[in-house]
């Protein structure tokens, strides 16, 4: 006879909860109200106190001040304000990775036409017709420049051969203006032109040096933007249903709870946000050898490949290649001769080059190496606290968005009531979450989207790897064949300088294995090599066909 009253005892202190402090006493649902007002919801239908909630499919089904429509606007609204969260932390990655390609971008250009110009200003009364009729070979070679730093399919190295080449033509024509000297002569005259040497040791240094600038130069940049657009790509990532009902239950349940000024416990809302950025986190490990890499190749730009005095005496080098074949004309001339034979008299008279040259200008180059060391320094300061983005987006977006309580709370909302919140946080990363008690997690299923631009970061990083050695990579196709024939840590200056200056009339950019990544920065090649196109495709559909099959 005891047993009914007991257990109606029991249920009265199972239900007590649900309806708060206030005992029997519905409670007034007017902060959700006001809130849902504010959200742009019209408040037709909204309770005025608490209603039971055996309707709710997201929210606990206690006492509630929230309808099923409700329900569903506050989980859609939700998600859309996690993801504006997500693209506006993007951003502000974005704006920093662009910011530092822009003022690299910008410095080095200014150093090629600040060279350029001074080219243009001085060689007109230092050589008189040796330039003024030969402009058009000194305009093409800086479009090529900027071209090849552009990430246009050029080769660098042909490029400067054929300017070297072109200009020879020309000034041996010029120089020898008595002669009539054919096409056919000419090409008998380039080929004598590695023996003899007509500009000096010049061409050779230059191509070696100014090739490495600017490998190392358009690889830094490209990394920036790369780094960009991987951000922004996967900012857009949309969420999973799961992920949306996690969300709604973290950030509006506690509304429709009646306590809207209870704050979501931290560990809580972590576990959320690890289930629904598992895949984001796995860019980590990528996203570090990329932001290690970038900061490698700074160091290259502004140490041993010197790109600040490379780039910025262009025309000095020039300069001096000209004054080299002016002072050995006759000695390069009379080998010539003797290797291609005498050319014919030329029936249109002669006129010497030599009066026609003005007086020497001696020509200046000014240093801004303490603008790139400060570019430089700025760059790095700015890709070390980029480097953890990826695993410290879920806590930054706890703290600062979700505006969680402390770790410490134990009067914080924990996804049912107001209490502490006991489960162990997940991991990083899609492995780490299946056992995540707040979000399914599917981890055999992992985005598409984000497995593309892991792919993209391994690209980039093996492009800046190869820059740091020297090494030239067509920055055509980003879904090309990556796994060439690593090149081992060690490249010696004088070996990598010898293997870039060597013809390249056949020769096309090379590719190599990805750098080997450590998280200290890339100092070489590895044995680690990137999938074909091919082999990705495959892939992909292997991945895709099974999902659909699931559904």
């Amino acid at each position: 006879m005891r047993v009914f009253p007991w257990g109606f005892w029991l249920l009265c202190v199972a239900s007590a909860p649900a309806r708060g402090d206030s005992g029997s006493k519905a409670r007034s649902c007017a902060e959700v109200r006001q809130l849902y007002g504010a959200k742009g919801f019209s408040l037709s239908g909204v309770p005025q106190a608490e209603i039971s909630g055996e309707h709710l499919r997201i929210c606990p089904q206690g006492y509630t001040c929230c309808t099923s429509e409700m329900e569903e606007n506050f989980a859609n609204k939700s998600r859309s304000e996690f993801e504006a969260m997500m693209k506006e932390a993007g951003r502000s990655v974005q704006a920093t990775l662009t910011a530092q390609h822009r003022s690299f971008d910008s410095y080095f250009q200014d150093l090629l036409n600040k060279s350029e110009k001074a080219l243009y200003d001085a060689f007109p009364s230092m050589y008189g017709e040796l330039y003024t009729q030969n402009m058009k070979v000194f305009k093409d070679l800086y479009s090529e420049l900027r071209r090849y730093y552009r990430s246009s399919n050029i080769n660098l190295e042909e490029a400067l051969n054929e300017f070297w080449t072109r200009l020879l033509e020309r000034l041996f024509k010029l120089m020898n203006p008595q002669y009539h000297i054919t096409d056919e002569y000419l090409d008998c005259m380039v080929k004598h032109a590695e023996q003899h040497k007509p500009f000096g040791e010049v061409p050779r240094d230059l191509k070696v040096k100014a090739t490495r600038a600017f490998i190392a130069a358009r690889s830094y940049a490209q990394g920036f933007l790369v780094g960009s657009d991987v951000v922004k790509k996967v900012s857009q990532v949309s969420l999973s249903h799961e992920c949306t009902r996690a969300i709604m239950k973290l950030m509006y349940c506690p509304h429709c709870r009646g306590m809207s000024s209870v704050r979501p416990c931290n560990n809580y809302c972590l576990n959320v946000v690890k289930g629904c950025l598992a895949n984001q986190a796995d860019l980590n490990t990528e996203w570090k050898y990329l932001m290690d890499s970038l900061m490698v190749v700074a160091d290259r730009i502004d140490g041993p490949y010197n790109v600040d005095t490379v780039i910025g005496t262009i025309h000095m080098r020039i300069a001096e290649a000209i004054s080299n074949l002016q002072e050995n004309k006759d000695s390069i001339t009379a080998k010539v001769f003797q290797g291609c034979g005498n050319p014919k008299i030329s029936t249109k008279g002669s006129s010497s080059e030599d009066k026609k040259r003005r007086g020497k200008v001696t020509l200046e180059a000014k240093s801004s190496a303490q603008a790139l060391e400060m570019l430089v320094l700025d760059a790095k300061g700015n890709l070390t606290a980029l480097k953890t983005y990826w695993i410290t987006l879920p806590s930054s977006l706890c703290s600062k968005k979700v505006m969680a309580s402390s770790a410490s709370d134990d009067k914080c909302w924990n996804g049912m009531t107001k209490g502490s919140y006991l489960p162990e946080v997940m991991g990083d990363g899609l492995a780490n979450q299946i056992n995540n008690p707040e979000v399914e997690v599917d981890i055999t299923k992992p985005d598409m989207t984000i497995r593309q631009q892991i792919m993209q970061l391994k690209i980039m990083t093996n492009r800046l790897g190869n820059a740091n050695i020297g090494n030239d990579v067509d920055f055509q196709d980003t879904s090309d064949d990556m796994s060439g024939s690593g090149s081992g840590d060690s490249c010696p200056d004088d070996v990598c300088g010898k293997r870039l200056s060597k013809s390249p009339s056949t020769r096309q950019p090379e590719t190599h294995a990805i750098p080997k990544q450590s998280g200290r920065g890339v100092n070489g090649a590895s044995s680690r090599s990137l999938p074909s196109a091919s082999l990705l495709l495959l892939l992909s559909v292997a991945v895709i066909a099974p999902q659909h099959l699931w559904r």
